[in-house]
């Protein structure tokens, strides 16, 4: 671990080398993203007491003693308070002298108000919060003495800034100009819409020195405080005047000190290894490439001050350096491209060099550059450094450049605190600005939030205005907002953008923000001052409301709507969810079922009721933001008034109307209601009634119009305007019938009159309609069944439906224009009387033929009828009886039957009545006699299939008295439709023929009776269309003989359908059974693959529609072979030694051994000699006996020929064939083979090779040499076949090469020989290099590197060897094969270990090494190997290499050290685990942690968590500790959600259970939830700002009291259990100490952080700046 070292840099102080880390602004607003918002805060960055005010200070008592200091602490917004009460450390400049003292500042105080617009509340976070009342502003103590009355001048009112979310009720209120505040003291109260903060400033000493307490608005944001911009490094809002200070007090740590935040790992007992530490200082080091330098990547800390370098080539393999001092060299740039590799650079020296320029590249960690006396000259090509803090270039040129601060605070952003050892941004702007701002104003803050994607940016400009000055103008701001991509590009304006609140679109994530501020004071305009931001950060997704309002007028019957002003926060805008609820003033919130719109219409229910309106934001993605509520005043009652007036009810004399309307105006009281009645003569309308709503009317009111006036009034008595509706005009009345009364006798077909009495209409015109009724009883028109239709006539004859029913008569008076009156009723006083059963009448109708229908059909009086008796009878003749036709006794009507020909028909009715009494039956006889029926046909239709060979039958059936013999005749159809009687078909059957396909098939029958009646002729449906029959083969046979080379084909016959395409296959039949399909032709040719086998003919009938038969075959004699013949016989051009093949055709069986016999002519053979060439030519001579033949040198320029004697297998042979050659033989192209070489003596060498191809002419000889390389080189001049070697030739290797030449000429291919050994010169040496030793440099430890050096005999040839022959030395490495054996060891070869160097492995512990050597000279020669062995590899020093802790940074998290180790195998290696503060060197060893693993605690919040590993090996041997260290310990996000939320409440209430058993000065206390177990009471934990205290609560029989109190005073503290996750103590004093058991871990985090949050004020270090909570 690296030590603090100053750094001497020329004039300047140079920041600490060990600074590893830096809490930029951009770190603060990381760590308060986890911040839940609440309320947007009225920004103001701190309260601070203003020097010019005067400063609050009070002496220390005695114990403090003189450097005893009270500070008074400016808490900020930008959430960087974190105290540190260590001393600075002093660091030496260039001229070996401290760094001068800095006063010490106080802080000013800047007051902001927030108002609420009249007739608006701010927006409840939940609906409770809409009854509870605001918490009462806590009052700080005020200030004591002078102190007092002088701060009490300067508090300055500061801009009316209102948040978006510090109220949502209304509208955003804008920045108003600044007015002039009355006097009020610091102890007031700055309220704040949504909750008080109070903040408390302590001393920086912790004693008991004086703590007060300012009042200021402040609240956590939604995401961050308010971010520090690029205007100001740390806090933008520091004072103007931090300069008052008393003179020769001891520097403490200041605000701006604390602002620096340096992060130090924690010192350890050891310094930082060689393996991360380099101090070259002072060595006169010319170049990093330079020997012995030792860089390395492990590098951390690199010290090279006081050297001769100029450039950094080398630089690239410190990739993790932090800490470079490159000062007092002779730099002169550009050439600072390498230290593009150095990306963990935090700390850069360049002071003391000549660089005209910073161009370098980005270096994304640097946090200090110190660049003091150089000649830098511009700031071109000034990197991109993101976290810079501190920049020096004191005593350069570009000092001379104007606005060089501005510069450069804009160049280098928003994260730089320092420049040249000064206080940068703010402070330095708000100098350069203060004589161009208005009159008797002082800026005191210009910034702006951090920006984030979609949400809402506030920038803040504070003015302040000076108290003794007075202005009747307000001062105005303007802004106007601009965005750039980074500090020194080219800022653009954003159109529209001119608020004071500015939402950043997704494009402007990554970029920068700058917002331009114009003071307006009455009409002078002032010069723009700005603020910059730091980059966009992209949105959560979350949406949130900022804004929420309902517009409309709180009046019943309005329409109010809800608008709500979402942040979006990156998240696709989406519908959210609204809904509406109702409050009485005393009552709870109810929600209004079905108001879920933002629209809202208040009814009479909402009158005197406070709306809330709740809208949840929820992106198109589904997430949800928190719900926001908005409160409505109470709805107002309207002014009474009606709508929508009407008069209902006919118009008509003698009827009630009534007059309505939809009243609206809070409850209804007396309303007023008048009547009016039209005069017709002067079309006035004159009262006729009052105070009603319904009127009667009269005679008087027919033709005239009325009017209705409605007059509201309210529950209180207030009226309204009238309004009034005209009726139509009203009709008289309809007619009226009166005493209708019904005259006649009741009975059975009895004729019956109704009378009455009309008036207003006539009795002609009336109308009369006859009901029956059960009962006597009449009830309007109720259970009437209809006996008549509405008639004129008034009489009416009883039916028999009406036996046994009363007579009601309908009676409606109409009026000879039409109109109808209301119809009067009249009923029988009787029911109607019924008749003795009879028959008024009966008869017969119908055709007297057969299957004729005769029906009977009588009249029957005498009541309702029952079931009447009803025969039919069969007479031979009309006098006999007759017979009865039993089938259709009890039916009226009678069919016909066959039966009854020639014979007369009677029908005999006797009637019943329903109550059973008979009548007198009664006979109808029939006119005639039955005739028989006209004979026809009742069905026809064929039986058969549509089939081709099938027999088609016609079935029928005859009616029409006796059958005789019925003519058929059978019919044809086409599709076509053409129908052609089929001649000879007169039977009732019918066979298909061929001729009858594809046609339809119908018969017809003519009916003829017995007594050749005829009837009509009946056609049948037709059958059809005929199919074929299935196809069939009827007979095949072969045609031809079976002979090879015969043609066989075939002749089949047809049958079934037209024939189609059908199809055959020949397949061969081998002697197996086995079948090969041969063809589909319609002929079969015989080859000789037929031969000795069968051929069969497979034939398949196929119908013209594709229809298959079955198949058919035959199969065939075995086939004979023919006679041998030799169809041809062909010789191909000869060339020699090229196989001649000739090309021959045999015929006639399998051919067997021929006879062949080739002749060389020198004459081509004609004509007779063809047939016997031996005979014919003298010059014939038989050159071979084949088939084939190679031709050779022998026969180049003459013919062949060649006899043939065709012969079959069996011996049988046929007539000989000759064959001539078509030209000469031709000789082959010349080829050389065997190329060789032979040494003939020393140097000389004969070529040889041995010649083809017809005559060997003048051939080619060359000679090659080859060299090492394989490079084959023609040696001109040697072109003979024998070669002597020059001096030029030695060392090479010989080729011989021949091209053969014909003696025509023709040249064939280079043929080379094979390489000769190589042709060592006569005097070559015979010594080879020898090797007199060979020796290995290095330890034989592991982790070593090993070097083989020959040693070379000192002899003058050995050296000349060496020197002049050697080519190079091969090198193998080996290993032993087991670990301590004997003498004779086994060695394996270790493949890629080939080179003269070797790093001892781990594995090779124990065994021995072995290198090989062997020397080779540039002959190819090579010496024998020598050998090098070691002793037994030893074990190297335990090291540790690359050490890191991996976890998450959470203080529940589980933390793991790792490691690389080397130096044999590893032992019980040593692990501690401790913890250092932040900016404090001292290490805090926690006690049992000792293993690889550890689990954080809420102890560790804030601080480094610090392993040191020692590494032991297995024999005990212990290397070089080394150290590693976290991030700060950060609290889990909920467990910080919840700390926040109650220290924000300052007062914490826990029920506990106190074991009564226990001593009362250690009482066991159990936070459980629970009732009472065992011996345990019930007990309260109170936690505030002041104390701690437990109270035992009354009872019925005793008062609370407390057990236990006490201040947080030392020495208070809280201890956790290792052991015990549920335990924790509270020691308040020696005497009380408090022992809690919680349910859970978390239960137990949260409680711990609250008290020590409470007690902040009594620690070393603010818990708040450890939670990043703003205070």
């Amino acid at each position: 671990m690296e030590e603090p070292l100053g750094v001497q840099t020329g004039g300047e102080v140079a920041e600490k080398p060990n600074v590893l880390e830096k809490q930029t602004t951009a770190g603060q607003s990381e760590s308060a993203k986890r911040v839940p918002k609440t309320v947007k805060p009225s920004v103001v960055s701190a309260a601070k007491v203003s020097a010019a005010t005067g400063s609050v200070r009070k002496r220390m008592d005695s114990k403090a003693g003189p450097d005893s200091t009270s500070t008074v602490m400016r808490p900020t917004v930008s959430a960087s308070l974190k105290s540190s009460n260590a001393v600075p450390v002093a660091r030496r400049n260039s001229i070996g002298g401290l760094p001068e003292k800095r006063p010490n500042n106080g802080g000013s105080v800047a007051v902001k108000k927030t108002t609420t617009p009249l007739g608006s509340q701010p927006v409840r976070r939940s609906l409770p919060e809409l009854r509870r009342s605001s918490l009462p502003s806590p009052v700080t103590k005020s200030l004591s003495g002078a102190g007092v009355s002088e701060t009490r001048k300067s508090v300055p009112v500061a801009p009316l800034g209102r948040s978006l979310n510090t109220s949502t009720g209304s509208d955003v209120v804008k920045q108003e100009t600044v007015r002039k505040s009355s006097v009020k003291p610091v102890s007031s109260v700055a309220y704040s819409s949504s909750r008080r903060v109070t903040s408390t400033l302590l001393d920086s000493s912790g004693n008991s020195g004086t703590r007060k307490t300012v009042s200021k608005v402040s609240s956590a944001s939604a995401r961050s405080p308010s971010v520090s911009s690029g205007l100001r490094a740390g806090s933008l809002s520091s004072s103007l005047d931090r300069s008052s200070s008393s003179s020769g007090r001891r520097k403490v740590a200041t605000p701006e000190s604390r602002d620096s935040r340096f992060i130090v790992l924690p010192q350890v007992e050891i310094k930082a290894g060689d393996e991360v530490r380099l101090d070259l200082r002072g060595h006169r080091v010319r170049s990093l490439n330079a020997g012995g330098l030792n860089l390395s990547t492990n590098l951390e800390f690199v010290y090279l001050r006081d050297n001769l370098l100029s450039t950094l080539e080398g630089v690239e393999i410190l990739k993790r350096v932090k800490v470079l001092d490159l000062s007092f060299n002779d730099f002169k740039g550009p050439g600072f491209e390498p230290l593009e590799n150095c990306k963990a650079l935090q700390f850069l020296s360049v002071a003391q060099n000549k660089l005209k320029s910073l161009s370098m590249a980005s270096q994304p960690r640097l946090q200090v550059l110190a660049a003091s006396k150089n000649k830098i000259l511009t700031l071109k090509g000034f990197p991109h450094l993101p976290v810079l803090e501190h920049l020096r270039v004191e005593e350069n040129p570009i000092l001379k450049m104007p606005h060089l601060e501005a510069a450069s605070i804009l160049l280098v952003g928003p994260t730089l605190k320092k420049f040249n050892d000064r206080e940068t941004t703010f402070r330095f702007l708000a100098e350069k600005w203060k004589d161009h701002l208005p009159t008797g104003y002082m800026l005191k803050e210009a910034s702006m939030d951090q920006p984030f994607e979609e949400d809402a940016c506030h920038c803040h400009f504070i003015f302040v205005q000076d108290s003794t000055l007075t202005t009747d103008s307000q001062l105005v701001l303007n802004y106007q907002w601009f965005v750039g991509e980074r500090m020194l590009s080219s800022f653009v304006a954003i159109p529209d953008a001119t608020g004071e609140v500015y939402w950043p679109k997704r494009e402007d994530v990554g970029k920068i923000l700058k917002v331009e501020c114009t003071p307006l004071l009455g009409e002078t305009k002032y010069p723009s001052i700005f603020a910059i931001s730091s980059t966009v950060s992209p949105g959560s997704g979350i949406p949130k409301v900022v804004n929420l309002d309902v517009r409309g007028e709180l009046v019943e019957g309005n329409t109010i709507r809800g608008y709500a002003e979402v942040a979006w926060c990156g998240g696709t805008p989406g519908k959210g969810v609204a809904s509406w609820l109702r409050r009485k003033w005393n009552g709870s919130p109810v929600v209004i079922t079905g108001a879920e719109d933002e629209e809202y219409r208040l009814t009479i229910d909402d009158v005197d009721s406070s709306l809330v309106f709740m809208y949840t934001p929820v992106t198109e993605e589904g997430a949800k933001g928190e719900p926001q509520y908005k409160h409505t005043d109470f709805v107002k009652a309207a002014p009474p008034s009606v709508s929508n007036v009407k008069i209902i009810g006919d118009v008509v004399e003698g009827n009630i109307i009534k007059g309505v309307g939809d009243y609206l105006g809070g409850r209804e009281g007396p309303s007023k209601f008048e009547w009016l009645r039209e005069n017709k003569d002067t079309g006035d309308f004159l009262l006729v009634l009052t105070g009603t709503s319904e009127y009667n009317l009269t005679k008087e009111d027919v033709g005239r119009v009325l009017a209705f006036v409605y007059i509201p009034t309210n529950f209180e008595g207030q009226e309204g305007e009238s309004a009034s509706v005209v009726s139509q005009v009203v009709k008289q009345a309809p007619p009226k019938v009166t005493n209708v009364k019904i005259i006649g006798e009741f009975r059975e077909n009895s004729k019956i009159t109704v009378t009455g009495i009309v008036t207003g209409g006539s009795e002609g015109s009336s109308r009369v309609q006859w009901f029956k009724k059960r009962s006597s009883v009449l009830d309007d028109d109720k259970d009437l069944e209809v006996l008549s239709t509405s008639k004129i006539a008034k009489a009416f004859r009883i039916p028999l439906g009406a036996v046994g029913y009363h007579i009601v008569a309908k009676y409606t008076p109409m009026t000879t224009d039409g109109e109808s009156g209301e119809p009067a009723f009249a009923i029988s006083d009787r029911a109607v009387e019924t008749l003795p059963p009879s028959l008024n009448f009966l008869s017969i109708t119908g055709d007297y033929a057969e299957d004729g229908i005769l029906t009977a059909s009588y009249g029957y009086i005498g009541g309702h009828e029952g079931k009447s008796i009803y025969n039919w009878y069969m007479h031979e003749v009309e006098t006999d009886s007759g017979s009865l036709v039993p089938e259709v006794s009890g039916l009226l009507q009678y069919r016909i039957t066959k039966d009854a020909i020639g014979k007369f028909i009677s029908f005999q009715c006797s009637p019943i009545r329903d109550d059973g009494i008979v009548g007198e039956p009664r006979t109808c006889m029939g006119q005639e006699r039955v005739r028989p029926g006209t004979p026809r046909l009742l069905s026809l239709q064929l039986v058969g299939n549509a089939i081709e060979g099938t027999t088609l039958s016609a079935e029928k059936k005859y009616w029409g008295g006796e059958e005789g013999d019925s003519v058929f005749r059978w019919f044809m159809t086409s599709l076509d439709g053409a129908q052609i009687e089929i001649r000879g078909a007169n039977t009732a059957s019918y066979m298909l023929t061929i001729d009858d396909i594809g046609f339809f098939i119908s018969v017809s029958c003519e009916p003829v009776r017995n007594d050749w009646a005829r009837g009509p002729i009946v056609l049948s449906e037709q059958i059809g269309p005929i199919i074929p029959g299935p196809p069939t083969c009827q007979s095949l046979e072969f045609l031809g003989s079976m002979i090879e080379g015969q043609r066989v084909s075939f002749i089949a016959s047809y049958s079934g359908g037209e024939r189609g395409e059908c199809f055959h296959e020949w397949f061969r039949v081998k002697s197996n059974g086995m079948r090969e399909k041969i063809s589909t032709f319609d002929f079969l040719d015989l080859a000789l693959q037929d031969v000795g086998r069968c051929v069969e003919l497979v034939y398949t009938a196929v119908r013209q529609d594709g229809m298959k038969g079955s198949p058919r075959s035959i199969l065939s004699d075995i086939i004979a072979p023919a006679d041998p013949i030799g169809v041809s016989l062909e010789i191909p051009d000869c060339v020699e030694n090229e196989e001649v093949i000739p090309v021959k055709t045999y015929f006639g069986g399998q051919e067997g051994v021929g006879q062949y016999i080739w002749y060389r002519t020198k004459n081509q053979l004609h004509g007779s000699a063809l047939c016997d060439p031996s005979n014919a030519c003298e010059d014939a001579v038989i050159s071979g006996k084949t088939l084939t033949y190679v031709p050779s040198l022998e026969d180049v320029g003459a013919f062949m020929a060649l006899y043939w004697l065709p012969t079959r297998e069996d011996g049988k042979c046929g007539k000989p064939l000759v064959a001539v050659s078509s030209s000469p033989v031709a000789p082959a192209l010349p080829v050389v083979s065997n190329v060789r070489v032979k040494e003939l003596s020393s140097g000389t060498y004969s070529g040889e090779g041995e010649y083809s191809g017809g005559y060997e002419g003048s051939s080619l000889y060359s000679w090659y040499r080859e060299t090492n390389d394989g490079t084959i080189i023609l040696i001109n001049g040697a072109n003979f076949s024998t070669y002597e070697v020059a001096d030029s030739g030695y060392n090479c290797r010989l080729l011989f090469g021949y091209t053969p030449v014909r003696s025509d000429s023709v040249v064939g291919e280079l043929r080379l020989s094979e390489p000769t050994d190589i042709v060592l010169p006569v005097r070559c040496p015979t010594e080879l290099p020898k090797v007199e030793l060979l020796a290995l440099t290095g330890k034989a430890v592991e982790g070593e590197v090993l070097t083989a050096v020959e040693i070379i005999p000192k002899s003058e040839t050995q050296q000349r060897v060496w020197s002049k022959y050697k080519k190079d030395v091969r090198y193998q490495w080996f290993c032993s094969s087991e670990v301590g054996e004997g003498e004779r060891k086994s060695y394996e070869a270790l493949s890629t270990q080939s080179s003269c160097s070797y790093k001892v492995r781990l594995e090779d512990i124990g065994r021995c090494l072995k290198c090989e050597c062997i020397v080779t000279d540039v002959f190819g020669r090579s010496t024998e190997p020598v050998y090098a062995e070691t002793a037994p590899v030893l074990p190297g020093v335990p090291r540790i290499d690359k050490l890191e802790i991996e976890g998450r940074g959470f203080h529940t998290n589980l933390y793991a050290v790792r490691g690389t180790y080397t130096g044999g195998k590893e032992g019980k290696s040593r692990i501690q685990w401790l913890r250092s503060m932040v900016g404090s060197p001292d290490l805090i060893s926690i006690q049992g942690e000792i293993g690889r693993m550890y689990e954080a605690n809420v102890d560790d919040v804030g601080y480094r968590v610090v392993a040191i590993y020692t590494p032991v090996r297995e024999d005990g041997i212990e290397g070089q500790p080394v150290s590693a260290s976290t991030e700060p310990i950060a609290v889990e996000p909920d467990v910080l959600k919840e700390v926040k939320q109650k220290l924000d409440l300052g007062s914490v209430k826990f029920e506990v259970l106190c074991d009564k058993d226990r001593s009362s000065k250690k009482v066991a206390f159990h936070i459980l939830f629970e009732s009472s177990v065992g011996s345990l009471e019930r007990r309260v934990l109170e936690v505030n700002r002041k104390r701690v205290k437990v109270v035992k609560p009354g009872s019925k029989t005793s008062f609370p009291t407390t057990e236990i109190r006490g201040s947080y005073a030392p020495p208070f503290h809280v201890e956790l259990f290792r052991n015990d996750q549920h335990r924790l103590r509270i020691v308040v004093d020696s005497e009380n100490e408090v022992d809690l058991m919680v349910q859970s871990r978390h239960l137990r985090d949260v409680l711990v952080l609250v008290i020590r949050g409470l007690a902040q004020r009594f620690n070393s270090t603010s818990l708040n700046s450890l939670l990043k909570i703003e205070t």
